[in-house]
């Protein structure tokens, strides 16, 4: 199997519009741009960098996700929990169907991995 790399992910290019999120909250929508990258040998899992730009959103992810912010910052509440700080550096686990409210303070970009 080969090796995959994502050279420079903070600074990477061709990522792909893909619009608003449709769970955005308040006035403002949230813009997304995404890499999605295909892991040889572990088909069921999504993997990828992703963007987005400032606002309030849902966050409806069923799997379980590892993810590294590479810029950026933000702030997640989940259901029934207390506010975090996250910023540029942070790697973050969230398991499977997490939910509850990202706030993002300047775009950020990440690196993430969804297990089914």
């Amino acid at each position: 199997m080969p090796i995959t790399i994502l050279p420079q992910s903070a600074t990477i290019s061709g990522l792909q519009d893909l619009g608003d999120l449709a769970t955005s909250l308040g006035g403002v929508p949230c813009r997304t741009r995404d890499l999605p990258v295909e892991l040889e040998g572990a088909e069921d899992s999504g993997m990828g960098v992703w963007e987005c730009s400032p606002g309030q959103s849902r966050r409806k992810v069923a799997g379980a996700e590892v993810m590294h912010i590479l810029t950026g910052s933000c702030t997640f509440t989940p259901e029934g929990g207390e506010s975090l700080e996250i910023r540029a550096g942070d790697t973050l686990f969230f398991p499977a169907n997490t939910r509850g409210i990202w706030n993002i303070l300047e775009t950020l970009r990440k690196v993430y991995v969804i297990f089914p």
